[in-house]
């Protein structure tokens, strides 16, 4: 990967205190749900403007010159929000390959945040978002192993949408698959998409990677998923992101209270 000589510089230090994008950001926190359990198994941590502007808003202002610094400064802010709201389940964190030059390196600031704020390392799930196109497949193999060794669990984003295929998924044996909310939209009436989705899960199994699908809108989906055997839910037919906040259980929409 290629990086200026002035980012491969910076120290953990730096990443810890943030390097100015020009605007700040925030985080918003949807819950993902263990179905079996009846419980609330991780928040996903969702980037924000600094008046809760959507994710969309973020992206545009990003750029190669910040990229690295915006990742970095996601990764510090989504544990410290979570920590001082007293999150005590996973945390997961989405992050973009293209940025990390180097995985131990680049992972030292999350290491430290997960110390200064007191938030367990062993605790966070790190998702690569699946769309955005990875130029070295090696490199992004090197991530995820790297991440193994430092305890943290890894998650496929979008699984379905881009990149990642079965063999991907053989290769970088993830913690977590997330299943694209396309594959999940109204799979209760596709039988295309529910062939998908089994032979995936079939393979996960093999393989010991916990399968959650995203993007659930409907008590139909809800459905045809949990009748399927998958455990790991998250969508909006559950509750949708809270701008620091962490829905609580008894908030949460089509659980068994």
């Amino acid at each position: 990967m290629d990086f200026p000589a002035s980012i491969k510089q910076q120290t953990c230090q730096d990443c810890l205190s943030g390097q100015s994008l020009g605007f700040d950001i925030k985080m918003a926190f949807q819950p993902i749900l263990d179905w079996q359990a009846q419980s609330i198994f991780a928040y996903e941590a969702l980037v924000r403007g600094p008046e809760g502007q959507g994710a969309g808003w973020v992206f545009e202002r990003i750029n190669k010159s910040n990229r690295y610094y915006f990742d970095q400064a996601c990764r510090v802010k989504a544990i410290e929000t979570a920590a001082r709201l007293g999150c005590s389940t996973y945390l997961n964190i989405n992050f973009m390959p293209n940025a990390v030059y180097n995985p131990e390196t680049c992972i030292k600031a999350t290491l430290e945040a997960s110390d200064l704020y007191g938030f367990c390392k062993e605790k966070i799930i790190f998702e690569v978002v699946e769309t955005e196109e990875i130029p070295d497949k090696e490199h992004l193999t090197r991530i995820f192993q790297s991440y193994a060794r430092h305890g943290f669990l890894t998650a496929i984003d979008d699984y379905g949408a881009g990149f990642a295929n079965l063999e991907w998924l053989q290769r970088l044996k993830p913690n977590i698959l997330k299943l694209d909310m396309a594959l999940i939209r109204d799979i209760d009436q596709s039988p295309a998409k529910q062939a998908i989705v089994q032979d995936t899960m079939a393979q996960c199994e093999l393989q010991g990677t916990r399968v959650l699908a995203e993007g659930i809108e409907s008590a139909a989906e809800l459905a045809w998923l949990v009748s399927a055997g998958v455990r790991y839910l998250q969508g909006y037919y559950f509750a949708k992101p809270a701008l620091e906040q962490l829905t609580p259980l008894s908030a949460i929409h089509g659980l068994a209270q």
